[in-house]
Protein backbone atom coordinates (compact mmCIF):
# COMPACT_ATOMS: atom_id res chain seq x y z
CA UNK A 1 0.00 0.00 0.00
CA UNK A 2 1.48 3.70 -0.85
CA UNK A 3 1.61 6.08 1.88
CA UNK A 4 1.94 10.01 1.83
CA UNK A 5 4.69 11.08 4.45
CA UNK A 6 6.95 13.28 5.47
CA UNK A 7 10.90 12.31 5.57
CA UNK A 8 12.81 15.13 7.46
CA UNK A 9 15.97 16.63 6.40
CA UNK A 10 17.71 19.47 6.72
CA UNK A 11 20.48 20.51 9.38
CA UNK A 12 20.11 20.02 12.91
CA UNK A 13 17.58 22.48 15.03
CA UNK A 14 16.66 23.53 11.36
CA UNK A 15 14.56 20.95 10.22
CA UNK A 16 12.99 20.83 6.79
CA UNK A 17 10.74 18.15 5.54
CA UNK A 18 10.14 16.21 1.98
CA UNK A 19 6.36 15.22 1.37
CA UNK A 20 6.65 11.85 -0.65
CA UNK A 21 5.16 9.11 -1.94
CA UNK A 22 6.58 5.29 -0.56
CA UNK A 23 5.59 2.05 -0.05
CA UNK A 24 4.05 1.80 3.50
CA UNK A 25 7.01 -0.49 4.11
CA UNK A 26 9.95 1.53 3.65
CA UNK A 27 11.14 4.37 6.10
CA UNK A 28 10.48 7.62 5.61
CA UNK A 29 14.16 8.10 4.41
CA UNK A 30 14.86 5.34 2.43
CA UNK A 31 13.66 4.66 -1.10
CA UNK A 32 10.57 6.85 -2.41
CA UNK A 33 8.59 6.53 -5.57
CA UNK A 34 7.92 10.55 -6.09
CA UNK A 35 9.07 13.94 -3.77
CA UNK A 36 5.64 16.12 -4.45
CA UNK A 37 6.14 19.04 -2.12
CA UNK A 38 7.97 20.38 0.75
CA UNK A 39 7.19 21.56 4.09
CA UNK A 40 8.89 24.50 6.11
CA UNK A 41 8.19 24.56 9.59
CA UNK A 42 10.24 27.46 10.41
CA UNK A 43 8.45 30.51 8.30
CA UNK A 44 6.44 32.23 10.71
CA UNK A 45 3.43 30.79 8.11
CA UNK A 46 4.78 27.49 8.15
CA UNK A 47 5.55 26.94 4.15
CA UNK A 48 4.16 24.60 2.74
CA UNK A 49 4.67 24.00 -1.04
CA UNK A 50 2.42 20.80 -2.58
CA UNK A 51 2.16 19.51 -6.11
CA UNK A 52 -1.93 19.08 -5.66
CA UNK A 53 -2.48 17.57 -8.75
CA UNK A 54 0.03 15.10 -8.32
CA UNK A 55 -1.40 14.38 -4.19
CA UNK A 56 -4.73 14.23 -5.69
CA UNK A 57 -3.62 11.46 -8.20
CA UNK A 58 -2.01 9.71 -5.88
CA UNK A 59 -4.98 9.48 -3.18
CA UNK A 60 -7.36 8.33 -5.75
CA UNK A 61 -5.13 5.89 -6.49
CA UNK A 62 -5.30 4.47 -2.79
CA UNK A 63 -2.63 6.00 -1.41
CA UNK A 64 -3.20 6.72 2.36
CA UNK A 65 -1.60 10.21 3.96
CA UNK A 66 0.11 10.48 7.57
CA UNK A 67 -2.16 12.24 9.57
CA UNK A 68 0.51 15.26 9.66
CA UNK A 69 0.34 15.60 5.63
CA UNK A 70 -3.68 15.42 6.34
CA UNK A 71 -3.87 18.29 8.20
CA UNK A 72 -1.20 20.26 6.00
CA UNK A 73 -2.71 19.39 3.01
CA UNK A 74 -5.94 20.65 4.69
CA UNK A 75 -4.39 23.81 5.58
CA UNK A 76 -3.20 24.20 2.49
CA UNK A 77 -6.54 23.97 0.81
CA UNK A 78 -7.97 26.16 3.48
CA UNK A 79 -5.20 28.94 2.77
CA UNK A 80 -5.95 28.84 -1.31
CA UNK A 81 -9.10 29.30 -0.85
CA UNK A 82 -9.77 31.61 1.32
CA UNK A 83 -7.21 34.00 -0.89
CA UNK A 84 -9.38 33.00 -4.11
CA UNK A 85 -12.32 34.73 -2.12
CA UNK A 86 -10.40 37.54 -1.42
CA UNK A 87 -9.03 37.93 -4.99
CA UNK A 88 -12.67 37.69 -6.74
CA UNK A 89 -14.06 39.92 -4.03
CA UNK A 90 -11.72 42.73 -4.78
Amino acid sequence: MLKVKLARFGKRNKPLYRVIVTDSKNKPTGKFIEIIGTYNPEKTESKLNLKKERYDYYILRGAQPTESVRQLARLASLKTQTSAKRVSQA
